[in-house]
Protein backbone atom coordinates (compact mmCIF):
# COMPACT_ATOMS: atom_id res chain seq x y z
CA UNK A 1 0.00 0.00 0.00
CA UNK A 2 1.66 3.24 -1.28
CA UNK A 3 2.19 6.46 1.06
CA UNK A 4 -0.83 8.34 -0.40
CA UNK A 5 -3.31 5.68 0.53
CA UNK A 6 -1.93 5.46 3.86
CA UNK A 7 -2.27 9.41 4.38
CA UNK A 8 -6.26 8.94 3.01
CA UNK A 9 -6.93 6.25 5.62
CA UNK A 10 -5.82 8.35 8.36
CA UNK A 11 -7.83 11.70 7.43
CA UNK A 12 -11.76 11.40 8.14
CA UNK A 13 -12.17 13.57 4.88
CA UNK A 14 -10.05 14.38 2.10
CA UNK A 15 -10.87 16.89 -1.03
CA UNK A 16 -8.65 16.71 -4.05
CA UNK A 17 -9.18 19.40 -6.95
CA UNK A 18 -12.57 20.28 -6.00
CA UNK A 19 -14.23 23.06 -8.15
CA UNK A 20 -17.78 24.16 -8.29
CA UNK A 21 -18.40 26.55 -11.77
CA UNK A 22 -21.98 27.66 -11.91
CA UNK A 23 -22.92 28.81 -15.00
CA UNK A 24 -23.82 32.23 -16.69
CA UNK A 25 -26.70 32.19 -19.03
CA UNK A 26 -26.93 34.70 -21.64
CA UNK A 27 -30.14 36.61 -22.23
CA UNK A 28 -33.03 35.12 -24.49
CA UNK A 29 -34.97 31.63 -24.53
CA UNK A 30 -32.08 29.61 -25.76
CA UNK A 31 -29.92 30.41 -22.41
CA UNK A 32 -27.12 30.06 -24.04
CA UNK A 33 -23.83 29.79 -21.63
CA UNK A 34 -21.91 32.61 -21.91
CA UNK A 35 -19.36 31.87 -18.82
CA UNK A 36 -18.53 30.47 -15.66
CA UNK A 37 -18.43 31.73 -11.77
CA UNK A 38 -15.90 29.98 -10.71
CA UNK A 39 -16.76 29.90 -6.70
CA UNK A 40 -14.48 27.08 -5.69
CA UNK A 41 -11.58 26.50 -8.62
CA UNK A 42 -9.17 23.03 -7.48
CA UNK A 43 -9.07 23.45 -3.58
CA UNK A 44 -7.17 20.47 -1.66
CA UNK A 45 -7.30 20.25 2.08
CA UNK A 46 -8.03 17.34 4.34
CA UNK A 47 -9.68 16.82 7.74
CA UNK A 48 -8.71 14.37 10.56
CA UNK A 49 -10.78 12.91 12.73
CA UNK A 50 -11.85 14.65 16.25
CA UNK A 51 -10.50 17.67 14.72
CA UNK A 52 -12.09 21.57 13.86
CA UNK A 53 -11.38 22.68 10.88
CA UNK A 54 -11.86 25.97 9.96
CA UNK A 55 -12.78 27.67 6.72
CA UNK A 56 -11.97 31.58 6.54
CA UNK A 57 -11.90 33.92 4.24
CA UNK A 58 -14.32 37.40 2.62
CA UNK A 59 -17.52 36.70 1.46
CA UNK A 60 -17.68 35.33 -2.03
CA UNK A 61 -14.55 33.02 -1.85
CA UNK A 62 -16.36 29.84 -1.65
CA UNK A 63 -16.35 28.83 2.02
CA UNK A 64 -20.28 27.84 2.25
CA UNK A 65 -19.93 25.93 -1.16
CA UNK A 66 -17.69 23.90 -0.40
CA UNK A 67 -19.49 22.46 2.47
CA UNK A 68 -22.46 22.14 0.10
CA UNK A 69 -20.36 20.33 -1.84
CA UNK A 70 -19.50 18.04 0.69
CA UNK A 71 -22.72 17.40 1.72
CA UNK A 72 -23.76 16.95 -1.69
CA UNK A 73 -26.28 19.59 -1.99
CA UNK A 74 -24.17 20.83 -4.87
CA UNK A 75 -22.81 18.44 -7.41
CA UNK A 76 -19.42 19.36 -7.85
CA UNK A 77 -18.37 20.48 -11.28
CA UNK A 78 -14.90 18.38 -10.76
CA UNK A 79 -12.83 16.80 -8.13
CA UNK A 80 -13.09 14.10 -5.39
CA UNK A 81 -14.52 14.36 -1.75
CA UNK A 82 -12.50 11.18 -0.32
CA UNK A 83 -14.67 9.95 3.08
CA UNK A 84 -13.74 7.52 5.33
CA UNK A 85 -16.67 5.51 6.63
CA UNK A 86 -14.74 3.00 8.91
CA UNK A 87 -12.61 0.63 7.14
CA UNK A 88 -11.21 -0.57 3.75
CA UNK A 89 -10.50 2.56 0.56
CA UNK A 90 -12.45 6.07 1.16
CA UNK A 91 -15.24 6.88 -0.60
CA UNK A 92 -15.73 9.39 -3.55
CA UNK A 93 -18.44 10.82 -2.46
CA UNK A 94 -18.98 12.88 -5.82
CA UNK A 95 -19.46 9.39 -7.50
CA UNK A 96 -22.74 8.66 -5.32
CA UNK A 97 -25.69 9.04 -6.69
CA UNK A 98 -29.52 9.07 -5.67
CA UNK A 99 -30.52 6.90 -2.84
CA UNK A 100 -26.79 5.48 -2.51
CA UNK A 101 -26.37 8.76 -0.40
CA UNK A 102 -28.58 8.38 2.38
CA UNK A 103 -25.78 6.57 4.75
CA UNK A 104 -23.38 8.73 4.48
CA UNK A 105 -25.73 12.09 4.86
CA UNK A 106 -26.18 10.46 8.03
CA UNK A 107 -22.29 10.33 8.95
CA UNK A 108 -22.39 13.58 7.88
CA UNK A 109 -24.99 16.77 8.93
CA UNK A 110 -24.54 20.75 8.73
CA UNK A 111 -25.67 23.67 10.62
CA UNK A 112 -26.86 25.84 8.43
CA UNK A 113 -25.81 29.95 9.31
CA UNK A 114 -29.94 31.25 9.49
CA UNK A 115 -31.28 29.96 12.68
CA UNK A 116 -34.90 31.67 11.18
CA UNK A 117 -34.39 30.77 8.07
CA UNK A 118 -33.25 27.27 8.22
CA UNK A 119 -36.58 25.88 10.53
CA UNK A 120 -39.52 25.04 8.90
CA UNK A 121 -42.15 27.48 10.44
CA UNK A 122 -44.88 24.82 10.23
CA UNK A 123 -43.25 22.67 12.00
CA UNK A 124 -43.03 22.15 15.82
CA UNK A 125 -39.62 21.27 17.32
CA UNK A 126 -40.97 17.22 17.53
CA UNK A 127 -40.83 17.43 13.91
CA UNK A 128 -38.14 18.86 13.27
CA UNK A 129 -35.70 17.62 15.27
CA UNK A 130 -37.61 13.90 15.41
CA UNK A 131 -37.52 14.38 11.13
CA UNK A 132 -34.43 12.54 10.56
CA UNK A 133 -34.97 9.74 12.99
CA UNK A 134 -38.90 9.07 11.43
CA UNK A 135 -37.63 9.34 7.66
CA UNK A 136 -35.02 6.78 7.75
CA UNK A 137 -37.02 4.81 9.86
CA UNK A 138 -34.84 4.48 13.36
CA UNK A 139 -37.69 5.31 15.86
CA UNK A 140 -41.06 6.90 16.31
CA UNK A 141 -44.13 7.56 19.08
CA UNK A 142 -42.84 7.94 22.26
CA UNK A 143 -39.45 6.22 22.02
CA UNK A 144 -38.90 9.28 19.46
CA UNK A 145 -40.17 11.89 21.68
CA UNK A 146 -37.63 10.53 24.69
CA UNK A 147 -34.92 10.96 21.80
CA UNK A 148 -36.23 14.49 21.36
CA UNK A 149 -36.23 15.28 24.86
CA UNK A 150 -32.59 14.19 25.50
CA UNK A 151 -31.07 16.00 22.60
CA UNK A 152 -32.85 18.87 23.80
CA UNK A 153 -31.22 18.71 26.95
CA UNK A 154 -27.97 18.27 25.18
CA UNK A 155 -28.23 21.48 23.88
CA UNK A 156 -29.50 23.35 27.21
CA UNK A 157 -33.30 23.56 26.14
CA UNK A 158 -36.57 22.62 28.26
CA UNK A 159 -37.88 19.44 26.65
CA UNK A 160 -41.43 20.26 27.32
CA UNK A 161 -40.60 23.05 24.40
CA UNK A 162 -40.70 19.95 21.67
CA UNK A 163 -44.50 21.50 21.20
CA UNK A 164 -43.46 24.95 20.40
CA UNK A 165 -43.18 26.47 17.18
CA UNK A 166 -39.71 27.85 15.26
CA UNK A 167 -41.49 31.32 15.79
CA UNK A 168 -41.28 31.31 20.24
CA UNK A 169 -37.60 30.94 19.76
CA UNK A 170 -35.37 33.65 20.02
CA UNK A 171 -32.35 33.35 17.75
CA UNK A 172 -29.53 31.25 20.02
CA UNK A 173 -32.67 28.86 21.01
CA UNK A 174 -33.41 28.12 17.12
CA UNK A 175 -29.54 27.79 16.52
CA UNK A 176 -29.55 25.74 19.43
CA UNK A 177 -32.65 23.70 17.73
CA UNK A 178 -30.54 23.52 14.85
CA UNK A 179 -27.84 21.83 16.68
CA UNK A 180 -29.78 19.05 17.77
CA UNK A 181 -31.51 17.92 14.39
CA UNK A 182 -27.84 17.95 13.29
CA UNK A 183 -26.88 15.27 15.53
CA UNK A 184 -29.84 13.49 15.86
CA UNK A 185 -28.59 10.63 13.57
CA UNK A 186 -25.06 10.46 15.35
CA UNK A 187 -23.10 12.06 12.76
CA UNK A 188 -19.44 11.96 12.28
CA UNK A 189 -18.42 14.91 10.18
CA UNK A 190 -20.47 18.28 10.97
CA UNK A 191 -19.98 21.04 8.99
CA UNK A 192 -21.23 24.61 10.69
CA UNK A 193 -21.69 27.11 8.33
CA UNK A 194 -21.16 29.97 9.87
CA UNK A 195 -23.36 29.13 13.45
CA UNK A 196 -23.03 32.24 15.02
CA UNK A 197 -22.47 34.89 13.12
CA UNK A 198 -26.83 35.86 13.31
CA UNK A 199 -26.44 35.53 16.64
CA UNK A 200 -26.46 38.59 19.36
CA UNK A 201 -22.77 38.85 20.80
CA UNK A 202 -24.32 37.94 24.43
CA UNK A 203 -24.94 34.08 23.30
CA UNK A 204 -22.33 33.72 20.55
CA UNK A 205 -19.59 32.71 23.27
CA UNK A 206 -22.67 30.23 24.90
CA UNK A 207 -23.32 28.55 21.58
CA UNK A 208 -19.42 28.13 20.95
CA UNK A 209 -18.73 26.30 24.34
CA UNK A 210 -22.29 24.30 23.58
CA UNK A 211 -20.25 23.01 20.17
CA UNK A 212 -17.05 22.01 22.42
CA UNK A 213 -19.15 20.35 24.67
CA UNK A 214 -20.69 18.25 22.10
CA UNK A 215 -17.49 17.68 20.35
CA UNK A 216 -16.07 15.93 23.60
CA UNK A 217 -18.85 14.07 24.19
CA UNK A 218 -20.04 12.88 21.00
CA UNK A 219 -16.51 12.32 19.56
CA UNK A 220 -17.32 14.61 16.35
CA UNK A 221 -15.10 16.39 13.24
CA UNK A 222 -16.25 19.98 12.34
CA UNK A 223 -15.62 22.17 9.61
CA UNK A 224 -16.29 25.37 10.88
CA UNK A 225 -16.99 28.14 8.52
CA UNK A 226 -16.63 31.33 9.50
CA UNK A 227 -15.26 35.11 8.77
CA UNK A 228 -15.13 36.09 12.47
CA UNK A 229 -11.34 35.11 12.79
CA UNK A 230 -11.96 35.81 16.58
CA UNK A 231 -14.24 33.08 16.92
CA UNK A 232 -12.27 31.09 14.47
CA UNK A 233 -9.09 30.66 16.42
CA UNK A 234 -11.32 30.03 19.82
CA UNK A 235 -12.77 27.15 18.38
CA UNK A 236 -10.64 25.97 15.52
CA UNK A 237 -7.38 23.07 15.64
CA UNK A 238 -5.92 24.17 12.19
CA UNK A 239 -7.67 27.36 9.64
CA UNK A 240 -7.64 26.75 6.11
CA UNK A 241 -7.75 30.68 4.26
CA UNK A 242 -9.76 30.94 1.15
CA UNK A 243 -9.50 33.99 -1.57
CA UNK A 244 -11.81 33.56 -4.51
CA UNK A 245 -12.00 30.10 -4.48
CA UNK A 246 -8.91 28.96 -3.49
CA UNK A 247 -6.51 28.47 -0.48
CA UNK A 248 -4.12 30.88 0.41
CA UNK A 249 -2.88 28.54 3.42
CA UNK A 250 -3.50 25.99 5.69
CA UNK A 251 -1.77 25.68 8.86
CA UNK A 252 -2.18 25.41 12.84
CA UNK A 253 -4.29 28.47 14.41
CA UNK A 254 -1.73 29.70 16.85
CA UNK A 255 0.97 29.13 13.71
CA UNK A 256 -1.29 31.20 11.04
CA UNK A 257 -2.15 34.03 14.02
CA UNK A 258 1.15 34.47 15.14
CA UNK A 259 3.32 33.89 12.09
CA UNK A 260 0.94 34.39 8.37
CA UNK A 261 3.53 32.89 5.38
CA UNK A 262 0.73 34.47 2.79
CA UNK A 263 -0.11 38.18 2.27
CA UNK A 264 -3.86 37.82 2.08
CA UNK A 265 -3.62 36.16 5.57
CA UNK A 266 -1.44 38.88 6.77
CA UNK A 267 -4.24 41.57 6.16
CA UNK A 268 -6.54 39.49 7.67
CA UNK A 269 -4.75 39.36 11.21
CA UNK A 270 -4.64 43.23 11.11
CA UNK A 271 -8.83 42.56 11.46
CA UNK A 272 -8.18 40.57 14.78
CA UNK A 273 -9.31 42.81 17.88
CA UNK A 274 -6.46 42.71 19.94
CA UNK A 275 -8.15 42.07 23.88
CA UNK A 276 -5.76 44.74 25.56
CA UNK A 277 -6.24 48.53 26.01
CA UNK A 278 -2.85 48.55 26.65
CA UNK A 279 -1.54 47.38 22.82
CA UNK A 280 -2.18 49.22 19.54
CA UNK A 281 -1.30 47.94 16.66
CA UNK A 282 1.42 50.26 15.00
CA UNK A 283 0.29 50.27 11.64
CA UNK A 284 -2.55 48.70 9.79
CA UNK A 285 -2.58 46.81 6.34
CA UNK A 286 -5.42 48.27 4.11
CA UNK A 287 -6.48 46.16 1.16
CA UNK A 288 -6.48 48.16 -1.65
CA UNK A 289 -9.12 47.21 -4.78
CA UNK A 290 -11.82 44.96 -4.95
CA UNK A 291 -11.99 40.78 -4.28
CA UNK A 292 -11.30 39.85 -7.65
CA UNK A 293 -14.43 38.44 -9.90
CA UNK A 294 -14.71 35.10 -9.78
CA UNK A 295 -16.30 34.96 -13.03
CA UNK A 296 -13.18 36.48 -14.54
CA UNK A 297 -9.76 36.21 -12.38
CA UNK A 298 -6.92 37.97 -12.79
CA UNK A 299 -4.08 35.63 -14.34
CA UNK A 300 -1.45 34.40 -12.50
CA UNK A 301 -2.07 34.77 -8.28
CA UNK A 302 -5.58 35.64 -7.86
CA UNK A 303 -4.82 38.05 -5.12
CA UNK A 304 -1.87 39.81 -7.09
CA UNK A 305 -3.29 43.06 -7.72
CA UNK A 306 -4.26 43.50 -3.95
CA UNK A 307 -0.93 42.42 -2.83
CA UNK A 308 2.00 44.86 -1.68
CA UNK A 309 4.72 42.29 -2.22
CA UNK A 310 3.69 41.39 -5.76
CA UNK A 311 6.28 41.03 -8.43
CA UNK A 312 6.21 39.91 -12.03
CA UNK A 313 6.00 36.37 -11.75
CA UNK A 314 2.74 36.55 -9.81
CA UNK A 315 1.35 38.37 -12.56
CA UNK A 316 1.92 35.55 -15.02
CA UNK A 317 2.50 32.25 -12.62
CA UNK A 318 -0.42 30.73 -10.71
CA UNK A 319 1.64 29.69 -7.42
CA UNK A 320 0.41 26.33 -6.75
CA UNK A 321 -0.16 25.15 -2.73
CA UNK A 322 2.67 23.29 -1.35
CA UNK A 323 3.96 22.61 2.23
CA UNK A 324 6.59 24.46 3.33
CA UNK A 325 6.78 23.54 6.88
CA UNK A 326 5.48 20.27 8.31
CA UNK A 327 1.86 20.12 8.18
CA UNK A 328 1.78 23.82 7.05
CA UNK A 329 0.89 25.14 3.41
CA UNK A 330 0.70 27.92 1.22
CA UNK A 331 0.33 29.22 -2.25
CA UNK A 332 2.99 32.03 -2.59
CA UNK A 333 5.88 32.11 -4.76
CA UNK A 334 7.68 34.28 -2.02
CA UNK A 335 6.30 32.88 1.07
CA UNK A 336 10.07 31.87 2.50
CA UNK A 337 11.29 35.48 2.10
CA UNK A 338 8.58 37.13 3.14
CA UNK A 339 8.81 38.54 7.05
CA UNK A 340 4.90 38.88 7.52
CA UNK A 341 3.18 39.96 10.75
CA UNK A 342 0.68 38.09 12.70
CA UNK A 343 -1.47 40.00 15.62
CA UNK A 344 0.83 39.39 18.39
CA UNK A 345 3.59 41.54 16.05
CA UNK A 346 0.98 44.19 14.66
Amino acid sequence: MNEEINTQNRNLLQVKNLKMHFPIYKPGIRHRISGYIRAVDGINFFVRPGETLGLVGESGCGKTTTGRCIMRIYQPTAGEVLYQNGGGQPVDLTQVQGRDLDPYRRQIRMIFQDPYGSLNPRMNVRDIIGEPLFNNKITNGKELEDRVADLLRRVGLRPEYMHRYPHAFSGGERQRIGIARALTLSPKLVIADEPVSALDVSVRAQVLNLLLDLQEEYNLTYIFVAHDLSVVRYICDRVTVMYVGKIAEVAGTEALYTHPLHPYTEALMMAVPIPDPRLRRTKRILLEGEVADPSNPPSGCYFHPRCRYAEEQCVVEHPELREVEPDRYVACHFAEKLALRGVESS
